[in-house]
């Protein structure tokens, strides 16, 4: 998600991102609305009709954010789509989630329906401050939707986007309620994945008779396909997590530096390795990590030293037994990229976030096997 996304900043510390979607929403805007008027548009307009429908998106989103946060559910960040949004929650909630929808199924519905409640008092409030200020301009005209006349454009931006989420197709909040019926009685993955399937045929029949009746339901079935995808792969990553351990996953050869090293040794050393991260031991104990891009930079900057002057003393641990969420936690907490694992007092394995999505496939082909055998 991070990858299709730009960040825009921060609003009540949630980073909220902008899908690149929104850009293809841009061109489609030009190329309708120049079919409509048989002219080019007015380019400024366009993009002013997008920044409303983006304004709607990010209302809707903030909505479910700040009822979230009422219910004790942290979101780290929200990736904005022209049909509404993917909240990141934090990985303390939704790592320790699983299996608990039976319990929470009522919170996740409230939540869902924060977001459709908030862009229908937005749009009561816009109507009722247009009305008053600029009687002349009708609000029922069609288009409801058109770069021609913005004011009536913010109301029914607002309009569409709750009603349309109302619908039953996960990942909008009609399916997020489905999705917390089923896991009254199924865990998280299943509940989604049932929601999924519903909401992607409800977005492949959008495509279908948008192709025969209007281009629009196209667009918006196309958006909504992609949303249930990233939502999807979302919920079983987290549903991974919670199910490997370190033991399963960890480097077993790995190179160690001793704080005594010099950092042309250090360097010499991470040369003839495929690690980017070392742990620095000190006779049986560890006291610290170093990078290969921190060894560089410091002979670059200082010249030759010692790595005690310049390994980093913050790193957290993680047991043989602990589960990849836990040591994710650990990782993402304090921003870490290696992850020693100890047992009994002595460093067994290390993970670094370098070396992880490598074990995660090879370990997914693994499983793959023994089960075909």
């Amino acid at each position: 998600m991070r990858s299709w996304s730009i960040s825009l900043g921060r609003v009540f510390g949630i980073e909220v991102r902008l899908h690149l979607t929104f850009l293809f929403l841009l061109a489609f805007v030009w190329l309708t609305e120049s079919a409509a008027h048989h002219a080019p548009p007015n380019p400024g307009r366009g993009v002013a009709l997008v920044a409303l429908v983006l304004a709607s998106v990010l209302l809707h989103e903030l909505g479910h954010a700040l009822v979230s946060l009422r219910a004790g559910i942290r979101a780290k960040s929200v990736v904005l789509l022209p049909i509404g949004g993917v909240t990141m929650l934090d990985e303390s909630y939704a790592l320790g989630n699983t299996g608990q929808g039976a319990k929470n199924w009522a919170r996740d519905t409230r939540i869902a329906l924060a977001g459709p409640l908030v862009n229908f008092v937005a749009a009561a409030v816009s109507a009722t401050v247009i009305s008053a200020v600029l009687p002349q301009t009708d609000l029922l005209a069609w288009p409801f939707l058109t770069s021609s006349n913005l004011l009536r454009s913010l109301i029914w931006a607002n309009l569409y986007l709750a009603a349309f989420n109302l619908l039953p197709a996960y990942p909008l909040d009609g399916g997020r309620i489905l999705r917390a019926f089923f896991a009254r009685k199924v865990d998280s993955v299943e509940a989604t994945r049932r929601a999924v399937a519903i909401g992607q045929a409800i977005a492949m029949l959008f495509v279908l008779v948008g192709m025969l009746w209007n281009v629009w339901l196209a667009m918006v079935g196309f958006f909504l396909f992609i949303a249930a995808q990233l939502e999807e792969r979302s919920v079983v990553f987290q549903s991974v997590l919670a199910t490997v351990q370190m033991s399963d996953i960890m480097l077993t050869d790995f190179a160690t530096l001793s704080p005594a090293d010099t950092l042309e040794d250090a360097l010499d050393k991470a040369v003839h390795s495929l690690q980017d991260d070392f742990p620095v031991i000190r006779g049986s104990d560890m006291v610290g990590v170093i990078s290969k891009q921190k060894i560089l930079q410091a002979l670059r900057t200082q010249g030759n030293g010692y790595v005690q002057a310049v390994m980093s003393r913050i790193f957290e641990v993680a047991g043989r037994g602990e589960t990849l969420a836990s040591a994710f936690r650990k990782l993402t907490a304090k921003n870490l990229s290696i992850i020693p694992v100890v047992e009994d007092q002595r460093l067994v394995g290390i993970v670094t976030l370098q070396n992880l999505m490598h074990s995660m496939a090879l370990l997914a082909e693994s499983r793959k096997l023994r089960r075909e055998a």
